[in-house]
């Protein structure tokens, strides 16, 4: 048997206990969008946003201080970011731009790369990482591979942490609601000398919740979330500074529905890291660099079981332990020239074990191998990016290279059968290149084109994976790198309180590593190379407005915004899909989505300075062959019949007021229209219901199918000290 932590066990009641500990004030918030700030994430150092050759979504002040997100898919989700299946309160795949993480949540084989403080997170899963202790989240769209190496095919997502340079103060907050909703979150930061200090602690509950309309208790939804952040910076002299964070997040007992319903199959996910960055620069100038160190633990547990595969027990535990280091110095070689140097050292070790049990007496049963075969991970990359400022910093041309090299180690893994040995080794080499043009103060022009990659894992190069329901997937050595081909052009546009940034773009997804299905009755597959691509052409926009700037009206303590983000991929198609398929369109991702709303209220003259907010948010239509065993020809009409979902609206909204100097009361509803519908699955919880029951992992109370939560109301205090 595998126990959980204590600390999970005991995170209810430490969840009150917060609010006895300081924590960071909000301070002066930012604005919901700013299109021309400074970002980090695109080329791997902090450049204005209007002077990158591609799109680059900034999350940050009121977006993050307003959302009642309870974990990073449903921050990312609130903005229209991407498409995010919430297959589970623990588990999420991701697309961006046709990009996009497994399908069952596996944290080591995605063409979105996480990161945290610019270095990889050793998770694609968001659903396992809190909101608390962000400052900021950073997302480029498309390929970025030359700074950030294997996964940046679809996109970058750059979860940015607090710290003592970036908070001031201390705050407390506490919120509870819906089904049995109990929330937590201390802050502290602050200076002394040269050095400055950051501690964060979270902590939160909730029990399973109702789905909307027409639907009832959705069992085996529950979960719990625990994490801290300790973060210390100290200026050695003028040029040189050193800074330490240490992170662990996670969420345990989160029930697990999946595809079969299951009421009792349960996960814990957790990541922790260490740190350290050295930062320096000459007297002059002419040279900076910077030295980041990291240690990484990424931990999953998943206590499943399957009534159709005939196990009562079936725990996985998958262990990835990543050591690395990157050294970038950037060196100004004549004037308007910048070029960037790197060099990244990674060596990774994935442990999995595995342990099933019938269902009936005595128990005992064929152990199979784990879900990821054990592997050691090994690579080095150099990488250059040079930017030239022309016509008085009017005209920026760009480019970049970079050459990574990998071994991928077949490790000894518990009952893998036929088990192979050795190393293989891999190569690739990825581009960008660019330019942006200033046309006015206020309209800026960009084009880029941008090549990404991601290496094969040793599940995929040799391992043999029998799934929950009994099916075995092959690895096959032959694999070659999935790669990627981004085209865009775009443009910036800023004026009297409106600020636009749209994008044209066209990513091709190639040699895809797919699984199939051989040929006769076995429920035996391969992972292959897909030989068609998946291409992908879309518009996506940004756009937020001050209202009252722009009509040149006197605010008089009034403030009012309006804000929008959405996508439109005109053209998705699979050009690698079956044959037989009644669908060419792309599976798991949005033809359109959207993310629109408004922000008003008063801030002085009022004795309660109050602020409402509005959201809402369109989950796009999408293809999808389910794995739901859904009823033929009720549900579908065959077992291989690609769905499409249709598009539905979310509503949420928040009243905010501050009682007193640094002490804010709010309430908020989310799904105001109680909608009864999901991002993924077909099957909702209600009636008639489509799905086929025999195939359910209920144990057999029932409570059928797959829906998002609905309507809920949120009660919170911030007091800011």
């Amino acid at each position: 048997m595998i126990a959980y932590p204590a600390g999970a066990r005991r995170a209810a009641p430490l969840v009150a206990a917060l609010a006895l500990m300081p924590s960071i004030a909000t301070g002066q918030e930012a604005p919901a969008t700013v299109l021309d700030d400074i970002v980090v994430t695109s080329t791997g150092r902090p450049e204005p946003r209007s002077q990158i050759t591609g799109t680059v979504q900034v999350i940050e002040g009121e977006r993050l201080a307003r959302s009642q997100a309870q974990s990073v898919t449903e921050l990312l989700a609130e903005n229209a970011v991407g498409f995010f299946s919430e297959w589970t309160p623990g588990q999420t795949s991701i697309n961006i731009r046709g990009g996009a993480s497994d399908g069952q949540g596996k944290d080591f084989r995605s063409q979105v790369l996480v990161l945290i403080n610019g270095r990889r997170a050793g998770t694609a899963n968001i659903s396992k990482l809190s909101p608390a202790d962000v400052a900021r989240i950073e997302i480029v769209r498309g390929p970025a591979s030359v700074i950030y190496g294997s996964g940046a095919m679809g996109g970058v997502i750059n979860i940015i942490l607090r710290n003592g340079r970036n908070t001031e103060g201390s705050a407390v907050e506490i919120q509870g609601g819906s089904w049995g909703l109990l929330q937590g979150r201390g802050h502290t930061a602050g200076r002394f000398g040269e050095s400055d200090y950051y501690l964060g602690l979270a902590g939160g509950r909730r029990d399973s919740y109702s789905s909307g309309s027409g639907g009832g208790l959705m069992a085996n939804t529950q979960w719990q979330r625990l994490g801290a952040t300790g973060a210390f910076g100290h200026q050695i002299d003028d040029l040189n500074r050193v800074d330490v964070t240490i992170r662990s997040d996670g969420i345990y007992d989160a029930g697990f529905r999946g595809s079969s319903w299951s009421t009792f199959n349960r996960d814990q996910r957790t990541n922790a890291s260490f740190d350290v960055v050295y930062s320096g620069r000459t007297a002059t100038d002419f040279a900076r660099w910077t030295s980041h160190s990291y240690l990484v633990e990424d931990q999953d547990i998943f206590r499943w079981a399957s009534r159709s595969g005939g196990t009562r027990l079936d725990i996985n535990r998958r262990h990835l332990s990543i050591m690395g280091t990157k050294f970038e110095p950037i060196v100004h070689l004549f004037p308007g020239n910048e070029l960037l140097l790197g060099l990244n050292l990674e060596r990774s070790w994935l442990r999995s074990a595995r342990y099933r049990e019938a269902i009936n007496p005595p128990y005992t049963m064929a152990q199979v191998a784990p879900q990821d075969a054990n592997q050691t991970d090994s690579l080095m990359a150099f990488y250059a990016e040079n930017s030239q400022r022309l016509f008085d910093d009017r005209v920026v041309l760009r480019a970049g290279v970079r050459h990574t090299r990998g071994s991928t180690s077949f490790d000894a893994t518990p009952n893998l059968a036929n088990q192979q040995t050795g190393s293989r080794p891999y190569s690739a080499t990825t581009y960008t290149v660019g330019g942006t043009y200033r046309a006015t103060q206020n309209l800026s022009f960009r084009t880029g084109l941008a090549t990404g990659f991601r290496a094969p894992t040793a599940t995929e190069l040799a391992g043999d994976y029998t799934v929950l329901a009994g099916g075995q997937i092959f690895g096959n050595p032959n694999l070659r790198p999935e790669t990627s081909r981004q085209y865009e052009v775009g443009a910036t546009f800023s004026w009297n309180g409106l600020n636009i940034d749209a994008a044209l773009f066209q990513n091709t997804i190639s040699h895809r590593i797919i699984s199939q299905r051989r040929t006769g009755p076995l429920n035996i597959s391969d992972y292959v190379n897909n030989a068609g691509d998946i291409v992908i052409r879309g518009v996506e926009v940004q756009a937020s407005l001050d209202v009252l700037r722009a009509v040149a009206a006197r605010p008089n303590g009034w403030h009012w915004s309006l804000f929008a983000n959405g996508g439109y991929n005109f053209d998705m198609r699979d050009f690698g899909a079956a044959s037989t398929a009644n669908s060419r369109q792309v599976q798991r991702v949005y033809k359109y989505q959207a993310s629109i709303g408004t922000r008003f209220g008063q801030r002085a003259g009022v004795a309660i300075p109050w602020t409402f907010s509005v959201t809402g948010i369109m989950r796009g239509p999408i293809w999808y062959d389910t794995e739901e065993s859904l009823t033929v020809p009720a549900g579908e009409p065959s077992s291989s019949y690609i769905h499409q979902k249709p598009a539905f609206w979310v509503w949420n909204a928040r009243l905010e007021g501050e009682l007193r100097k640094g002490l804010t009361a709010y309430v908020a509803m989310n799904n105001i229209f109680n909608v009864n519908q999901h991002a993924l699955f077909i099957a909702l919880h209600q009636q008639p219901f489509i799905g086929n029951t025999s195939a359910a992992n209920t144990n057999g109370i029932g409570n059928f199918g797959n829906s998002m939560p609905g309507r809920e109301i949120v009660v919170g205090l911030k007091a800011a000290f």
